[in-house]
């Protein structure tokens, strides 16, 4: 029998610094998140990072925490329930990191009589810290505990047609309503050396500003590159004009080097560029959460307007939306009518 495990990120249990910091203790202790030995990533991230970090990280989820919870899992339940209400399959919902953990979505399907899982990362572009980490532990968990099971991996979909449309129809309806200066399309940042790691040529990724241009299979898993597509198809499908729309990266941990141009930095230069109207968009995340709400629609907001920003528009994910949904749903529709 067949059946969907959809993996979101994650969430604390609560916006308190209690919940908090077994979080980011999970998350940051990743591997695959960061990428040094294990003794240096414990002195960086128990040693340092947790003795602060969690109490900031507390106010910020406060800011942005519903009544029904943390909105990326709140979110994330109200497309999974669309989604299975469209699908004829089983379809369960697991989160990388936080309770809902990737073994209790894998014991829900098996407990179905699943047997064959199309496991999908619902992350559009492929990176270490998102696609690369959930991959690693399912495989880990399925040999441990389900190994009659077989999974099909959701590969990134960045550049499908259908996830193209969805995004540009979802990012229109909001434009069409708001007479911007400038479109921003901010993605979750990531350090360089990720790029490195991640490519299978071990030569094409330079990051130099031509490597992503030029046609290589290091592009399957190249992060940076996938974000400038998904840019360049979604500007084309709504024919922004050259000139109104740039692309950047937001959130990074200091001493590293990490993609650029920052988020930040760029929002507060606009006002001075004659940007007084920006419009932003974050399509590394299929679902609202802490970077979009805060970072983006919160914190990026006030900097553009305390630099002489007039109007700021943080353009919401997909998130359950109709047409996301009816995607997401006819890809699983495939993959289950395949023999």
């Amino acid at each position: 029998m067949k059946g969907v495990l959809l993996v979101n990120l994650g969430s604390p249990e609560s916006p308190t610094p209690k919940d908090v910091k077994p979080y980011l203790d999970e998350f940051l202790m990743d591997k695959y998140v960061i990428d040094v030995p294990y003794l240096l990533r414990a002195l960086l991230v128990r040693g340092i990072i947790l003795q602060t970090r969690p109490k900031k990280s507390a106010a910020a989820y406060a800011k942005i925490w519903w009544d029904e919870g943390s909105p990326l899992v709140v979110i994330s339940q109200r497309m999974q329930k669309k989604v299975q209400a469209q699908s004829t399959i089983p379809v369960a919902l697991a989160m990388r990191y936080g309770t809902m953990s990737i073994l209790k979505g894998l014991q829900e399907l098996n407990d179905k009589g699943v047997n064959e899982v199309l496991l999908f990362p619902l992350y559009p572009q492929h990176a270490m810290a998102s696609t690369t980490t959930i991959l690693v532990l399912a495989e880990e968990l399925r040999a441990k505990h389900f190994p009659e099971m077989k999974f099909t991996i959701v590969p990134a979909f960045y550049n499908k047609p259908s996830y193209i449309k969805a995004l540009a129809n979802s990012i229109k309806t909001h434009l069409d309503t708001f007479d911007y200066d400038h479109v921003l399309f901010s993605y979750h940042g990531i350090p360089k050396r990720h790029i490195r790691k991640t490519d299978i040529t071990k030569s094409h990724c330079t990051i130099d500003g031509s490597c992503c241009n030029t046609p290589s299979p290091a592009h399957e898993f190249c992060y940076r590159h996938q974000c400038y597509e998904t840019t360049k198809q979604v500007v084309h499908y709504l024919g922004i004009p050259e000139g109104k729309y740039s692309q950047t990266f937001q959130s990074r941990l200091a001493g590293d080097k990490w993609l650029t141009p920052y988020t930040d930095v760029e929002v507060n230069k606009m006002p001075e560029q004659g940007i007084k109207k920006l419009a932003v968009v974050t399509p590394a995340f299929v679902s609202d959460c802490l970077e979009t709400l805060e970072e983006i629609a919160m914190e990026a907001n006030h900097e553009f307007k305390v630099h002489g920003g007039e109007e700021f528009m943080a353009i919401p994910c997909m998130n359950d939306g109709e047409e996301w949904c009816e995607t997401v749903a006819d890809w699983i529709k495939d993959w289950a009518e395949r023999k």
